[in-house]
């Protein structure tokens, strides 16, 4: 295995998850707030589930946005 090949290839998916999925998240924020369902102050519980189904792997990462 190529070591320098695959932290590469796992970086280039990484950044494709996280540009991603921060336009979705703005977004969303944005038509929460715009429709008052979402109002400075709060806080909003989000999770990410990664699946690597062919070794395995699944994970969740959680967390909570302060919106201000």
């Amino acid at each position: 295995m190529n070591e320098q090949s695959m932290n590469m290839q796992i970086r280039k998916f990484l950044k494709k998850v996280g540009v991603t999925s921060q336009r979705e998240i703005e977004t969303a924020l944005r038509k929460a707030a715009d429709s008052g369902a979402l109002r400075a102050g709060g806080e909003v519980p989000l999770s990410m589930t990664l699946h690597i189904d062919s070794l395995g792997v699944s994970l969740v990462i959680k967390d909570t946005l302060e919106v201000e």
